[in-house]
């Protein structure tokens, strides 16, 4: 059970902080859900407080984890199968999970990919979806701002790129 003030990660939607409790009524049905504030677009989340578990929903995470989650994305890309579409599904369970770590992976992949062959619109999409994701949570661990998060994400994906480059030539 989370608190007001928790700081909670939820798959497909981000990081944020719980300000409210709130028991509301939908279709006859009475629950209660977590109102989450998340730091990007002021946008508020309702969370069912009873599917927090089933969803994903989990703290989130520390500084070292943030180190690690650097260190992934300036790592190099993981092999992705072949065929857009097993790819994508791929990175959608992945996204899905709520792993940062993961998370991190399908980023940095995505990103790299991206500089080798242009991404199709829904892997577009889903790189930059899960770019906020990890920029949300960033922005709650590091207290950085969301341009800082972002610029940190992209230094540390084209950091491996000009290390290739440089190997090149």
């Amino acid at each position: 059970m989370f608190n007001i003030g928790d700081r909670i990660f939820y798959p497909i939607h981000g990081a944020g902080v719980i300000v409210e409790n709130k028991e509301i009524e939908v279709l006859g049905e009475k629950r209660t859900y977590y109102i989450m504030r998340m730091p990007i677009g002021d946008m508020k989340v309702m969370v069912p407080v009873d599917t927090v578990d089933e969803v994903g929903v989990r703290p989130i995470v520390g500084t070292e984890e943030i180190d690690r989650v650097i260190k992934i994305l300036r790592g190099h890309m993981t092999e992705m199968p072949h065929n857009w579409n097993r790819r994508y599904r791929a990175n959608m369970d992945r996204i899905k999970s709520g792993d940062i770590f993961e998370l991190a992976a399908v980023v940095r992949n995505l990103m790299l990919l991206d500089t080798e062959k242009s991404l199709s619109t829904g892997e577009r999409k889903m790189v930059n979806s899960a770019k906020q994701m990890l920029i949300s949570e960033m922005v709650l661990v590091c207290d950085l701002s969301i341009e800082e998060a972002e610029k940190l994400i992209d230094e540390s994906v084209k950091y491996l790129d000009e290390d290739k480059s440089n190997a090149n030539g």
